[in-house]
């Protein structure tokens, strides 16, 4: 029923997706040096006991060595598959959260409008799920660009001079089991981050606004619930993350009946396992700081950017730029 103090048309799926996928884009040109360092450190001294010989010491010495030796193009290794994965997942993410919040609960008989903490993380892994599914081909060769080096190799090393060779390198070696390999492992990671990543940012948002902290259309604002929420998402998904990696880039060998099997894992729970047996728990870890470098500033960037984003699209949509 419309009124005159209606409230402003929400976005479409359609338009969230845009803006989601745009303020992803946006981040991730900033965060990807810390993937870079992120993938190298966790595939370091991988099924090793003791780690083995360190190549990189920490994430600044990964950084440094990358810039030395392989220069921009080095620390900046995956970056179009990268662009291309944000804005499916994060188009995914962003795009499909509301929709799929306001669907649950009118399902369940309760307003839309209200902020429920189960149907908000029923949603953000939902939404997470979708765009990891859609996604993991290209995440899985931004992961094997990224950890590629020819100056200091660390794991398995696969050389592609694109992102379209290495997508038809796989697809003639594998066919489509090759493009969703670790597809599992993606969905658990994507889904335990989505998790937690909105329902954070907008409790977070809500109670800063609610008690007077904090105005509503504040930066200030946008970077303390951003920094909450990236906390959060680092302290769920840093072991799926390092499983991901793995199971990514191992190694893999064709059976007699033409299938390609890993020969490290055979599933995420299986990384999971072998990892904590033969490195221990930190073993799940490693990375983990420059995992923070990489996802404090990739959330709070997307996430305020994409809340800006829609502000000024809003403001261009409804004639009031």
């Amino acid at each position: 029923m419309s009124s005159a103090t209606a409230s402003p048309r929400p976005l479409s799926t359609a338009e969230g997706f845009a803006c989601g996928g745009l303020a992803a884009c946006i981040a991730v040109t900033i965060s990807n040096p810390a993937e870079v360092a992120k993938t190298r450190l966790q595939l370091q001294g991988e099924l090793v006991k003791g780690g083995g010989e360190k190549v990189y010491r920490n994430t600044l010495d990964v950084v440094t060595k990358t810039w030395k030796n392989e220069g921009i193009r080095g620390i900046q290794r995956g970056l179009g598959p990268a662009y291309a994965y944000q804005i499916l997942l994060n188009g995914c993410r962003l795009g499909f959260y509301e929709p799929i919040r306001r669907w649950t609960n009118s399902t369940i008989g309760v307003s839309p409008d209200m902020q429920l903490p189960l149907t908000s993380v029923f949603s953000g892994a939902l939404s997470g799920a979708i765009g990891a599914s859609f996604g993991n081909p290209l995440f899985m060769v931004k992961a094997r660009m990224q950890a590629y080096s020819p100056v200091l190799p660390v794991g398995t090393q696969h050389y592609y001079k694109s992102s379209f060779d290495a997508l038809s390198t796989i697809f003639r070696a594998e066919r489509f089991r090759g493009l969703v390999r670790g597809i599992d492992a993606a969905i658990l990671r994507t889904s335990m981050g989505s998790s937690v990543q909105l329902p954070t940012y907008n409790w977070t948002k809500n109670q800063l606004v609610s008690r007077g902290i904090s105005r509503p259309d504040s930066i200030w604002t946008f970077l303390a619930s951003s920094s909450v929420s990236a906390m959060c998402v680092l302290t769920m998904m840093q072991p799926a993350d390092t499983t991901l990696t793995r199971m990514y880039n191992q190694p893999t060998k064709q059976l007699p009946n033409g299938r390609h099997v890993g020969l490290l894992y055979k599933n995420p729970i299986d990384c999971l396992w072998k990892t904590l047996k033969i490195e221990g728990p930190l073993g799940w870890y490693k990375g983990s700081t420059a995992h923070f470098f990489r996802i404090a500033p990739h959330t709070i960037v997307t996430l305020t950017m994409n809340d800006v984003i829609i502000g000024l699209y809003k403001q261009f949509r409804d004639g009031k730029l």
